[in-house]
């Protein structure tokens, strides 16, 4: 329970009651998930899937090479 302290001014009790309303309001609040990382930095995204070997004529070279 914290304290409340009027240091200045003569507070009415609807004006203490509105601030002590307010604060509550604030306290009770949760804070904003972050939002998701971009797919365009994700590293995967620049991982080839699974292509499975073609056979043929030169393959055996080809399989070394970036298609």
């Amino acid at each position: 329970m914290t304290h409340l302290r009027i240091v200045r001014g003569d507070a009415t009790p609807e004006e203490v009651a509105a601030l002590v309303v307010a604060l509550r309001a604030v306290e009770q609040t949760e804070p904003e998930p972050e939002p998701a990382p971009g797919r365009w930095r994700d590293p995967a995204r620049r991982m080839r899937g699974y292509v499975p070997p073609r056979p043929g004529k030169g393959t055996w070279r080809a399989s070394g090479l970036p298609e």
